[in-house]
């Protein structure tokens, strides 16, 4: 005689997941059992995870998840490219790193092909970061990008990061949001922009005047130097100006994501 086992009555037993009709059945996987796709973008988190699972233009390769994650996915009513692989939490932070906050979300990915300057459409705006290597920092400056509608950020093929890991989590979906156009010249970069009617605006703590009093019109690039270096002298005289954020307190500089957040709100109200 076949026993069945009573169900849990704490709200907190996990339960297996619920799954749509049309969705791909999970598929159980051993801790440890994959690795990391070479090449692959890695993209971890529910935001980030989520927000690729939803893009058309994303082609998932793996998907990892734990049974609260995959359930959750299920009650969203998010589509799923992919058999999802259900796991334990702990094979997802394995493959990750023990620092990583993944929310039980692992997925590997092609990376979302760069457009060229061409194809961005010549109006409101465009930010352009001069050599900034730190991923959170970019990761930063994308979600905010997306926040205020930004048409596309401008980086640069050399000394700027990935879009993986650890900048994909920071712009928590804004990766799927604001494309990004890889450039190999920057300053042919900013003369094509130029050239298709945007004024460029360089931001720099030793620019001439504040931000609020620069000449800002639509279409308008803002130019961002890294943290310390600032811009380079070709980045700053390729810009129609150079502007600063006057601060009124005793700190006169801002971390770079928040400089590109502030200018950002500046110039979204002036750069009509």
């Amino acid at each position: 005689m076949r026993r069945h086992r009573p169900r849990s009555s704490d709200p907190h037993h996990p339960r297996r997941p619920r799954w749509r009709r049309d969705a791909p059945a999970p598929r159980a996987a051993p801790d440890g059992a994959a690795r990391l796709s070479a090449g692959a973008a890695i993209l971890y988190g529910w935001h980030t995870v989520k927000a690729a699972l939803e893009n058309p233009a994303r082609r998932i390769r793996h998907l990892y998840a734990t049974a609260n994650a995959a359930r959750r996915l299920a009650e969203d009513g998010v589509a799923l490219p992919v058999q999802p692989d259900v796991v334990r939490p702990d094979a997802i932070a394995r493959r990750l790193g023990p620092d990583a906050v993944h929310n039980g979300l692992l997925a590997e990915a092609d990376a979302l092909p760069s457009p060229e300057l061409e194809q961005i459409e010549p109006a409101g705006l465009v930010l352009v970061l001069d050599q900034i290597t730190d991923p959170h920092n970019v990761g930063a400056i994308l979600r905010t990008a997306a926040a205020f509608g930004v048409k596309a950020v401008v980086i640069t093929a050399r000394h700027s990061p990935d879009a993986t890991g650890v900048l994909a989590k920071s712009a928590s979906g804004a990766l799927e949001y604001v494309p990004i156009v890889t450039v190999q010249n920057l300053a042919r970069a900013l003369a094509t922009l130029r050239e298709r009617g945007y004024y460029l605006v360089g931001l720099d703590s030793t620019g001439e005047r504040d931000l609020r009093e620069a000449s800002l019109r639509a279409p308008l690039a803002l130019v961002l130097g890294a943290e310390g270096k600032g811009l380079r002298q070709l980045t700053r005289a390729s810009c129609d100006e150079v502007a600063r954020l006057e601060l009124p307190g005793r700190m006169k500089t801002l971390n770079v994501s928040n400089a590109a957040a502030l200018a950002l709100y500046v110039a979204s109200e002036r750069a009509n």
